[in-house]
């Protein structure tokens, strides 16, 4: 076994990312508070083609130091787009057909291991607050929940880490093995 150079690795150019076609996923950030966690969800959308990123509330938009930290470059790769009021959001994308589903413990969500998107469907996942979550007024507009089954103490995760699991677990149910070569 011989661990990979970078030249070795098959990466996009940026031109080579911008026309790939994308895995129909949409993430949405409503009022995230770490410019940290916002970059290393850039960086996740990147790494699993992601659509769009819509920022929302107090979330912070690039060009930012913070943000460029973690997100490496992602934020000239991915496209992006600030909102101000995700609700207003959420109806807009319902109305152009796309599902709509807040990542949240809710006494009627779904676990994200039973999650199966549609075939020839596009989702926007929502990213709540780290602290208050996704707001109630926003998960009454949405398709459905789904919660990562957690067996700890906490049934909590960071925000960058809840968005790693969920556009993982959703790219691999949308691909298959052949597709995901580089």
């Amino acid at each position: 076994m011989r661990k990979l150079e970078n030249s070795e690795l098959g990466r996009k150019s940026i031109e080579g990312f911008k026309q790939a076609e994308k895995t129909p996923l949409i993430i949405i950030l409503d009022d995230i508070r770490s410019l940290h966690n916002i970059g290393s969800v850039f960086r996740t959308a990147d790494a699993f083609l992601v659509e769009k990123i819509y920022l929302c509330g107090i979330s912070a938009t690039p060009p930012n130091k913070e943000i460029n930290k973690t997100a490496l470059g992602a934020t000239e790769t991915v496209a992006w787009e600030y909102r101000n009021d995700v609700v207003e959001l959420i109806k807009e994308l319902r109305d152009n057909g796309i599902e709509v589903w807040a990542i949240e413990q809710v006494d009627s969500a779904v676990y994200l291991n039973g999650f199966v998107p549609k075939s020839n469907r596009k989702y926007a996942v929502i990213f709540g607050n780290e602290v208050k979550g996704v707001r109630q007024e926003a998960v009454q507009l949405c398709n459905g929940a789904i919660e990562i089954p957690q067996l700890g103490t906490k049934h909590s995760l960071n925000i960058s880490v809840s968005a790693g699991i969920v556009v993982w677990d959703i790219f691999q149910k949308n691909y298959t093995q052949a597709d995901m070569q580089p």
